[in-house]
């Protein structure tokens, strides 16, 4: 009797599991659907790299291709206007917890970094990611956001 009360405990616990981690990427009212224009907000591929400055530190990130297709490897780059050190990169869901993607750069030279990316779908149509960048500057650390649409229609 012990092991099917256990069996359904685990089938119950089983279920939440699997119930949010399916539910997780349903839309919700905040996150506009497919049909709408895409926030101006994010970064576009397309027209080129995405900006940001911190720390009197200019930063650029590119991604090939640009319409960021789910589930195919992308090329992203990370250029800035100096040397820094200890460049990470980590990419996770802004609007959803989707898991944290840790990137393996290769630094080019002393400004480029380089690193491939691939990242799972999302059934609502509207995934935003969010590629965290941190650095070292004089023993400093500090972090950027970039964040863009996978599956970018253009």
């Amino acid at each position: 009797m012990q092991v099917t009360h256990k069996s359904a405990v685990l089938s119950f616990v089983y279920s939440i599991v699997l119930g949010t981690f399916v539910l997780g990427c349903e839309p919700s009212n905040q996150v506009p659907q497919a049909s709408k224009a895409v926030e101006p907000s994010l970064c576009n591929f397309k027209s080129g790299p995405c900006a940001q400055s911190v720390a009197d530190v200019d930063i650029q990130l590119t991604v090939s291709p640009w319409q960021t297709p789910s589930e195919r490897p992308l090329q992203l780059s990370i250029t800035t206007s100096q040397p820094l050190s200890n460049v990470k990169v980590k990419v996770q869901g802004r609007d959803m917890f989707m898991g944290i993607i840790p990137v393996k750069l290769t630094q080019i030279d002393e400004n480029n970094h380089k690193g491939t990316l691939i990242y799972g779908s999302c059934s609502s149509n509207y995934m935003v990611w969010s590629a965290v960048v941190s650095y070292e500057l004089d023993g400093v650390e500090y972090f950027t956001n970039f964040d863009f649409l996978a599956d970018n229609p253009g």
